[in-house]
């Protein structure tokens, strides 16, 4: 049967079970869509179109794919407006599918903008369907690199969506994807480097999510009695009530990365000041580094054990080689959750206080405790924005389950937590989804809120109200370093809870530390019967975190 390759698109998409696509006018291909009854969630600029297809793999680690359209072609203004949604998806891993019209063959060289070297520049897989024949071909290709290997953007260009294909010449099945173990002999290497080590230490990344390797996790660190760490987007891979957890950030982190002999990092890049840790003394440590993607090991610090594969598969034969090498019962545990618990105990003191203050304006980080005490953690989701509230939030926020807290940060596109909370909240409609920002990222953001009414979907935007960008301009902490860019209008200026109030929200306005537990619960309850809220917290600045370790 004779079809036009934007209808090919649209069926091949409901084959591989993608139940919706985010977009935002004018893409060539997605009329075709609407006609074959793909639903389309549209956004109100392309870059958050790309973000909220991004947030959907994010939070889903891979298990559905979140697609995207948006404007190419030669004048390819969505295109450029969309290249930050992309840039972030690149830096930080995410396997979303972007649709763009292709540059039709012909017309290339026509404008200083290079839409393909753009392109190309932000994705794991760049695809031009330059043959309507062609396009189940490069559909395969793509679903085959999102699936598999280390996780990334794929765009596929398509520069003719009214070209016509037999679609029954090269019939197409569905792409599964395909996982890799580590070599035996490289696991028992690692192992009885483990076995030797003194002060071992697990460096958990991103890539514990993506391959579902939770409970393996759990296993090893249990069986090493090793402490863990995990980066910012590993928030929640393990348990943060567990024994062994040492933290995300802060002054605990310093001092086991710097205490440790041997760090077995399973999931991350290692890639130092990308939001996550250097590891200091490295030359002096043996590092054992467990990941998917060869191009990181050596990357920056010498590989004692290099373990390339899959992170659950890896952590699985570890695990196995750990507990034959110790008879089942693993590294002895001498004193080290003893320790693990002293050293965050002592760490945290001083953001415990700052959770309970009474003080007006409110200290943020007694919102975040309210959180806390008000959200179940196995059946909510958090988000920060970039700046304080994530650095606040991934201090202090005790996170259980995988994606119960979404980190993210490589290239901080501020207005992504609004984003992720809609991707959140349509994954997985029973759960509370929160976003947490403050006056930058509500900025961006306020452009696309009627997209949660139009949605029906019922999200918490977390506003931590303090009249400027903090720790950018002078404070009790210093002299910041913006000190002339930090002012915009303050909460004694502009009510945002009235702006917002008036497009549909449920908002409140809460100046008293003792009512932020009840108006957080009425908002939850707003959000019950499918109406987004809004909560105007009037906070001071205070930009006091955990600090990431240096090399």
């Amino acid at each position: 049967m004779t079809i036009d390759v934007a209808t090919g698109i649209g069926r091949i998409l409901k084959q591989e079970g993608i139940e919706w696509v985010s977009t935002f006018p004018v893409c060539r291909v997605n009329n075709a869509l609407g006609r074959e009854g793909v639903p389309m969630v549209m956004m109100r600029d392309d870059r958050y179109a790309v973000a909220l297809a991004d947030a959907y793999s994010r939070i889903n680690a891979g298990s559905k794919i979140g697609v995207c359209t948006f404007q190419g072609g030669v004048n390819a203004a969505g295109l450029q407006v969309a290249f930050a949604g992309m840039a972030q998806a690149f830096e930080d891993g995410s396997p979303v599918l972007c649709i763009t019209d292709g540059v039709p063959i012909g017309e290339s060289e026509n404008s200083q903008f290079d839409v393909t070297s753009s392109l190309k520049s932000v994705s794991k897989w760049y695809g031009y369907v330059d043959k309507p024949e062609r396009l189940h071909e490069f559909m395969r290709r793509a679903f085959t690199m999102l699936r598999s290997g280390s996780p990334g953007p794929v765009v596929l260009a398509i520069p003719d969506a009214d070209g016509l294909y037999d679609e029954t010449a090269d019939p197409y099945i569905p792409v599964k994807g395909w996982k890799s173990l580590p070599n035996p002999a490289d696991v028992t290497a690692a192992v009885e480097l483990l076995i030797k080590a003194q002060d071992p230490l697990i460096y958990v990344g991103e890539g514990v999510i993506y391959a579902g390797a939770s409970a393996e996790l759990r296993q090893l660190a249990e069986l090493a009695n090793a402490p863990v760490i995990s980066t910012l987007k590993a928030k929640g891979a393990f348990p943060e009530d567990h024994p062994l957890f040492v933290g995300v950030r802060g002054d605990q982190v310093d001092h086991y990365l710097n205490k440790s002999d041997l760090i077995f990092a399973i999931g991350s890049s290692l890639s130092p000041g990308r939001f996550s840790h250097g590891i200091p003394n490295a030359v002096n440590k043996t590092i054992i580094h467990a990941t998917v993607d060869e191009l990181h090991v050596n990357k920056v610090y010498p590989t004692a054990a290099a373990l390339i594969g899959d992170a659950r598969f890896t952590l699985m034969a570890v695990v196995k080689e750990l507990s034959d090498k110790t008879s089942g019962h693993g590294r002895p545990a001498g004193k080290v959750a003893a320790e693990v618990k002293a050293a965050r105990d002592s760490a945290m003191v001083q953001y415990r206080e700052a959770m309970a203050s009474t003080d007006r304006p409110i200290n943020p980080y007694r919102v975040y405790a309210g959180l806390m005490e008000v959200l179940d953690p196995l059946k909510s989701f958090v988000t920060h924005e970039s700046g304080n509230t994530r650095d606040q939030l991934s201090t202090v926020y005790d996170t259980l389950i995988p994606r119960g807290f979404l980190g993210w940060g490589n290239v901080s596109s501020l207005g992504f937590s609004f984003a992720a909370t809609i991707a959140a909240k349509i994954s997985s409609p029973d759960k509370h989804c929160v976003a947490v920002t403050g006056e930058a990222g509500l900025g961006y953001m306020m452009g696309n809120l009627e997209v949660a009414l139009r949605q029906k979907l019922g999200i918490t935007i977390v506003h931590v109200s303090n009249g400027g960008f903090a720790g950018y301009g002078p404070g009790f902490w210093g002299d910041g370093h913006d000190p002339f860019t930090h002012k915009v209008l303050g909460y004694d200026e502009v009510d945002m809870s009235r702006v917002i109030e008036a497009m549909g929200y449920h908002t409140e306005r809460v100046t008293e530390p003792s009512e932020i537990g009840p108006a957080l619960k009425r908002a939850l309850e707003a959000n019950d019967a499918s109406q987004p809220a809004y909560i105007e917290f009037i906070c001071s600045q205070y930009p006091i975190y955990g600090r990431w370790v240096d090399r």
